[in-house]
Order: C-alpha cells, then structure tokens, then sequence
C-alpha cells in the first residue's frame, strides 16, 4: 500500500501499452504475524474468505486495475516468486521483465523505463 500512488501512476500513463493486474496474496505483514505499526490491521489469511477480505481493502483505495486473489495454496505466489511483492511485464506470453522481490526490489520506475520501450 505504501507505493500504490507510484503504480497508479503507471496504470494511468500507460493503460494505452498494457494490461494491469494485481494478484493479491498471502499478507506479507500480517498483524499476528511480522507487522509494521502504520500497518493494516490483517491477520494471516485462514480461508479464502479472510484472504477476499483483506482484498477489498486494496480494492477500495481503487488501484485502477483489476485485483484477483491467489488461492489458498499460494500457486500464484509460489509460481512468479512474489512473496511479499514483486513487479512483472509480460509480452506475448513471456517475462520481458523480472522486478526484484519487494519491497527493496519492488522499482515502479523499472517498469516505467520497460513500457516506454514498448511504447
């Protein structure tokens, strides 16, 4: 949530060179768990219906995109390395780019310099 502002930004300037998705998983800094005090206040996710829920939470601060969840299993998460974050651009099928894990890895503008190219 803390750089949503920064990947609205890239949603809004480049909706006309990409889709934008994001998959929210597993909660990376849940409050039973390993929690920042300016954090949400979201427990490890138990069911899918927890894991909705705290979903709607990003859904509501409107990330001009999609937002679908990860099972349960963490296939998604476990598939693209994304646990806690992680940006990707896909063309055609295949990772034209690899973002480092988050959130030291986690580089809108990386992304950014990757869709201007595709532009």
């Amino acid at each position: 949530m803390f750089t949503l502002d920064q990947f609205k930004r890239l949603v809004a300037d480049f909706r006309d060179v990409a889709d934008f998705l994001v998959i929210y998983i597993a909660e990376a800094h849940s409050s039973d768990g390993w929690a920042f005090g300016n954090n949400y206040d979201i427990n490890q996710h138990q069911s899918l219906e927890e894991r909705l829920s705290a979903a709607r939470i990003l859904v509501q601060s409107d990330p001009l995109c999609p937002v679908v969840v990860d099972e349960m299993s963490n296939a998604a998460a476990i598939h693209y390395g994304s646990h806690p974050e992680r940006l990707y651009v896909l063309q055609a099928g295949k990772v034209v780019y690899k973002g480092g894990i988050g959130p030291w890895g986690y580089s809108p503008q990386e992304v950014r310099s990757v869709l201007e190219k595709l532009q």
